[in-house]
């Protein structure tokens, strides 16, 4: 007997910006695993290239695209040849994002601005510029990859990082009822510390107090945030819009 596959996601086509490294490129695995097409968004022509190869080492395939979500005037182009080259954008998660550890004291402007650019501001306008494509997609689906810290404000992270999160939380709630006429869902994933280049940036003092913060005594792996982003992408959670799943290891229970 054929093992039955718990989600099904069918020949759709899903975009990942921030796909070419840690939480973005395991959910980019993953899609492609479940028979997906993938395209992923990345502002490093270096890491791209790194992405399609560790991809290629694990039997996948997926296409690359350099642009900066911050620059608005940008996404469209990319969006357009990505849509012609896929013949469809069923898939949207917004995983680009920018850390900050700056104290409340000695956050700059310039910092702030980079950070809500990326982060909340270029969200909003990839999402804006993929609303034509989706709207025609099947079981169009937009995923937002916010963090514990627009949770709950966090505890080694910077201001503009905490309200940029918190800020993607709030447009999920805000999309999922203005996009549900359309029949697309929105929902968010909020993740703990996880094992990246963002939380190895944290001196060692830091990462331990984290650690103890977490009931579960560990830190997250990317993989797992992927598989939350599974459920939200396929076909069977098309009666879900607006939620927001902690992959927290417990730290926040809301």
């Amino acid at each position: 007997m054929m093992p039955h596959d718990v989600f099904h996601f069918g020949k759709r086509t899903a975009l990942i910006t921030g796909g070419s490294r840690n939480i973005g490129l395991a959910i980019a695995a993953r899609f492609a695993q479940a028979g997906m097409q993938v395209a992923i968004l990345g502002s490093s022509a270096d890491h791209l290239a790194e992405a399609l190869a560790a991809l290629a080492q694990d039997g996948h395939t997926a296409t690359a695209w350099t642009c900066d979500i911050s620059d608005i005037s940008s996404l469209a182009p990319v969006l357009g040849q990505i849509h012609a080259r896929h013949g469809s954008i069923d898939v949207l998660v917004n995983c680009a994002g920018l850390l900050d550890l700056s104290t409340v004291e000695d956050t700059a402007e310039e910092t702030w601005d980079a950070v809500l650019d990326v982060n909340l501001k270029g969200t909003f306008f990839v999402t804006q510029k993929c609303l034509p494509y989706l709207k025609t997609g099947t079981a169009p689906r937009i995923i937002n990859i916010s963090s514990n810290a627009g949770r709950m404000g966090g505890y080694a992270n910077g201001m503009s990082y905490t309200a940029s999160k918190g800020g993607m939380i709030s447009l999920t709630y805000g999309l999922a009822r203005k996009l549900a006429p359309h029949g697309i869902t929105v929902n968010c994933i909020a993740p703990g510390t996880i094992e990246s280049d963002m939380s190895r940036r944290r001196d060692p003092t830091t990462q331990q107090q984290l650690l103890e913060k977490f009931p579960l005594g560990r830190i997250g792996s990317a993989d797992e945030v992927a598989a939350a982003a599974c459920y939200f992408a396929s076909l069977e959670s098309g009666f879900t819009t607006g939620a927001v799943l902690d992959v927290n290891g417990g730290m926040f229970m809301g």
